[in-house]
């Protein structure tokens, strides 16, 4: 099966960044994207769509760094369906994406926090599967 999401849009928060005990960087956020379209009487519509986005390795430090809320993105990953109790007992459940490459689509002269020089991610094994990661085309 294929399982591939193409997803272009604003992070709705600053990442969320913590290790796993092996020392591997994970990072969270989300991303909104959005759709205007004319509904049936003619009425412009916009729909907004938020998704859960997860970074892991090098991309989740990069990530750190160079994106906060607000940066726009794009980002290619696989989709994941995450479920789990919540703390009343009842099942919750989500889609994500588990991000795979990604792209920062601001502007070159926007204002970032902590970049102090320009940065490409150089072509490495991606821990996730077989194929070699894209490189980061970061500017």
């Amino acid at each position: 099966m294929y399982n591939k999401v193409i997803m272009v849009g604003h992070l709705t928060r600053d990442i969320e960044m913590r290790f796993t005990q092996g020392g591997l960087a994970i990072a969270n956020t989300a991303i909104a994207t959005s759709r205007k379209f004319k509904s049936q009487s003619g009425e412009q519509k916009e729909e907004v769509c938020f998704v859960d986005i997860t970074f892991f390795a090098r991309s989740a430090e990069i990530a750190n760094q160079y994106l906060r809320k607000g940066s726009k993105i794009l980002v290619e990953g696989r989709l994941n369906f995450e479920q789990w109790n919540d703390q009343n007992g009842a099942k919750r459940s989500k889609h994500t994406i588990v991000v795979e490459s990604m792209q920062m689509l601001d502007s070159k002269n926007a204002p970032v926090e902590n970049s102090d020089a320009k940065y490409k991610e150089p072509k490495e094994p991606n821990p996730f599967n077989d194929e070699d990661a894209e490189a980061f085309d970061l500017f």
